[in-house]
């Protein structure tokens, strides 16, 4: 296949990298489309007020001053035609189950490429040391000489994790729905090399609930987590309780 890789940890980030290299022992011809530098947690930012550069690293490998998002829309539109068969985003160096995927650049990014019409697929190892791309990006080809890419339904894109296990080590892969996590963010405060007061959001490890199906409990117990999700936030068990509201007060 000809695929299309992107992340948000930057062109030249390792799990980006090994899963090129993987991909294409393979036989899959790649191109890779990333941001120049680190942009993890933009979500689906684009660069509206911001000029951008496309830098040709390579061939094949161009490097994009820009957002995750941007990198999908630059890549449409100036560096690849329609013969993609399949987008890849990944594979980013960190988990990206429950509300992550709402922060996740790696996730946009695949979504982004969904909206441009392409099928696609983000990948994350879940962990931040030690970690084991390869058996990430092994079990990825795997999945793809199965056709798992076959299985993309229209407007979806397939949001993968993949313990910190090696390869041997992972007990399969499940379908799985977006869990959730309690987040411990604090804001640190410190001074800049002019003394000017500065802020910086960081946070604990943070806790997951148990919640039977999830993505956090099937990677937690060594499988492989593939969540279907789309863009539609709609939460459609609730109209019945805001249409009792308009028509109490005669909104309708």
């Amino acid at each position: 296949m000809k695929i299309l890789l992107t992340n948000d940890d930057g062109y030249d980030a390792p799990g980006i990298t090994v899963l090129a290299e993987e991909l294409k022992k393979k036989g899959h011809e790649i191109i890779i489309v990333a941001p120049l530098k680190q942009q993890s947690a933009k979500s689906h930012s684009i660069s509206l007020f911001k000029p951008m550069k496309i830098i040709e690293k390579k061939e094949k490998l161009f490097a994009i001053s820009g957002t995750p998002a941007d990198c999908m829309i630059l890549a449409s539109q100036l560096i690849v035609d329609d013969s993609i068969d399949l987008v890849i985003s990944g594979i980013n160096a960190g988990q990206n189950m429950g509300e992550d995927v709402l922060y996740s650049g790696t996730v946009a990014a695949a979504i982004e490429a969904m909206f441009l019409g392409y099928k696609s697929i983000a990948i994350s190892l879940a962990s931040y040391k030690d970690q084991k791309f390869i058996t990430a990006a092994k079990y990825l080809c795997e999945m793809l000489e199965k056709g798992i890419h076959n299985e993309i339904a229209k407007n979806e894109v397939l949001n993968i994790n993949v313990p910190n296990l090696k390869y041997d080590e992972i007990q399969g892969a499940k379908v799985t729905c977006i869990g959730h996590r309690i987040y411990y963010n604090f804001v640190r405060e410190e001074k800049d090399e002019n003394g000017v007061t500065v802020y910086f959001i960081g946070g604990d490890e943070p806790h997951w609930t148990e919640i039977e199906n999830s993505d956090a409990n099937a990677v937690k117990n060594g499988y492989i987590s593939i969540t279907p999700i789309a863009p539609d936030f709609t939460k459609k068990d609730s109209f019945g309780q805001i249409n009792a509201w308009i028509e109490k007060y005669k909104l309708g």
